[in-house]
């Protein structure tokens, strides 16, 4: 049937070869072109996660950092003085402030305990009985002397013995309302009980004396710096000023602590200083010109925060983030690919490269804190990521996993077989931000990393059977063996056809891993496939080369 040809068969196994005074055919075998799994850094799908130190801008005061050091036993003028190095304490050139309470109301209330007065534009004084006064644009009034009538405004409303109330709200000092279209109120207020409405709203009335005096200087001080240029009042009511509660927020504590520092403002070289504060440094304060586009200024320079360990926000993360959220929230160009940080001297970023498929993108360490909603701009990225393996492991043979653990020193490698559950598998150290581990699955497998709560995407190590076989001497069958122990796969005999590979016979795997197929072999180009499925990929054997002599 083929002895018009010449041939020896050498199988994928290399254990036979023509028999001696056979010579029809000619056959020898070439290693199949596998893909070794070798890792594909494109391929990658980071985990990104940052974490950080404290909570607020960080230049100057940190108000947990100041409750330690009242713990400590520190005085007022020492915690102020530390954080603003350079600075002297002196007196302040205002006695009196004008809060806006409310920039624009169809109607506004104003109301007493006891009897108080309203004085007009025109310079008249009216009495107004103990109660509630409801004004419009009109601004029409109940007089005590008279029926409701309009007053020429602005009117300045004034305390008789107790203080006045917007919409239910207390006030010391006067009330200013401007009608028109809609109403403005503005609160005049001696600058010492401003503080006091405004000390236990930034810092928590319980904390020792010494501590709040501190936040009195700087609060007093803050409020002179931030004076609105022109226009009828000087501060806001809220963090684009200071939080500024009226007398609901006033506590005996406060009170004492504003005025046992009664006037007291910090100084450089004679002026005011920029004394901003915030809640948590993270351990050290920030140098302004970290934070914001500014240039140095001598007394907003970092120094050591060591106490600020008391705080809640001195540590904080990790945040996760896909690779996807990330770049979409951030606007990296194309896919997010990786994330490089220039910080200043004392740790906060004050840039960030977004690295893209499309290009890069450079953005403030500022922006990105407002843009994620984080505490600071003292954070690092990390990155968590498994690198796909090429292609499918062949069962009894080893394969190298490599990842990318950039921010943290150890990882845990966890695995899941085919059909199983999550499990621990080995605690891996980063090198330069790299892990590795060598693994010989035995079916496939998924595998993570993860590390305080961050996970890595999931990455699939494809296990093939390991398949060998063998042609007849008269190359009219074939046989071989799988492993791992498979009955009943499907095994195809296949035959190259251009490109691509046609099946030319059928049979299944025996229970003892063996299989046998009866076809010609021709001239031509050969493999097995075998397909078990039960977690494992199709294997596929070396390649048998039939040829003519």
């Amino acid at each position: 049937m083929v002895s018009t040809l010449a041939a020896a068969v050498l199988a994928a196994l290399g254990l036979s070869g023509a028999p001696a005074g056979h010579a029809t055919l000619s056959a020898h075998t070439v290693p199949a072109k596998r893909a070794a799994p070798v890792a594909r850094h494109a391929a990658a799908k980071p985990a990104f996660f940052l974490a950080g130190h404290g909570w607020g801008h960080g230049v100057g005061l940190a108000q947990y950092g100041a409750y330690g050091y009242a713990l400590h036993g520190w005085s007022y003028d020492d915690i102020v003085l530390h954080y603003y190095p350079g600075t002297t304490l002196g007196q302040a050139p205002l006695k009196r402030v004008r809060v806006l309470l409310v920039a624009g109301a169809r109607h506004v209330t104003v109301s007493s305990a006891s009897a108080f007065t309203v004085k007009d534009a025109a310079g008249r004084t009216h009495k107004l009985a103990a109660g509630r006064q409801e004004l419009g644009p009109g601004l029409k009034l109940k007089l005590v002397a008279a029926k409701t009538k309009p007053l020429p405004g602005p009117l300045v409303f004034s305390p008789g013995d107790d203080p006045l109330a917007l919409g239910g709200q207390a006030y010391r000092g006067s009330l200013r309302i401007t009608g028109g279209r809609s109403l403005r109120v503005v609160n005049t207020v001696g600058l010492e009980q401003y503080l006091w409405g405004v000390v236990p709203r930034e810092m928590p009335d319980r904390w020792p004396a010494q501590a709040l005096q501190a936040q009195a200087v700087v609060a007093r001080t803050y409020a002179l710096t931030h004076l609105a240029k022109g226009g009828d009042f000087d501060l806001y009511d809220d963090t684009r000023s200071q939080v500024y509660g009226g007398v609901a927020a006033e506590s005996e504590s406060a009170r004492e602590a504003v005025d046992g520092s009664a006037g007291e403002v910090v100084l450089y070289n004679g002026e005011l200083a920029q004394t901003f504060f915030y809640s948590s440094s993270g351990g050290r304060t920030a140098d302004v010109q970290d934070v914001w586009n500014s240039k140095p200024v001598p007394y907003l320079v970092s120094v050591p925060d060591p106490y600020d360990t008391l705080s809640p926000y001195h540590d904080w993360g990790p945040l996760r983030f896909s690779a996807a959220a990330l770049g979409r929230r951030l606007g990296a160009r194309g896919r997010l690919l990786d994330v490089r940080i220039s910080a200043g001297s004392s740790g906060r970023v004050r840039s960030l490269t977004l690295v893209g498929s499309k290009g890069d993108r450079t953005v403030t360490g500022s922006w990105v804190r407002a843009t994620l909603g984080l505490r600071s701009t003292w954070f690092t990225f990390g990155a968590l990521s498994l690198t796909p393996p090429a292609g499918a492991v062949e069962f009894g043979s080893q394969v190298r996993l490599v990842g990318n653990a950039r921010g943290l020193p150890r990882v845990t490698l966890e695995s899941r077989s085919y059909g199983g559950q999550w499990t621990r598998l080995a605690s891996l150290k980063a090198r330069g931000g790299q892990v590795a581990a060598t693994l010989a699955p035995k079916v496939t497998t998924d595998y993570r990393l993860t590390a305080a709560g961050i996970r890595s995407s999931v990455v699939r190590l494809a296990v093939a059977p390991a398949v060998q076989f063998e042609a007849s001497s008269d190359l009219t069958s074939l046989s071989g063996l799988v492993k791992p122990l498979l009955p009943r796969a499907q095994v195809y005999v296949q035959r190259q056809s251009g490109e691509s590979w046609k099946n030319v016979q059928t049979t299944t795997v025996s229970a003892d891993g063996t299989f046998s197929a009866q076809l010609e072999l021709t001239a031509g180009t050969y493999r097995v496939r075998v397909v078990a499925g039960k977690g494992f990929a199709p294997g596929l054997s070396k390649i048998l080369k039939v040829v003519a002599a």
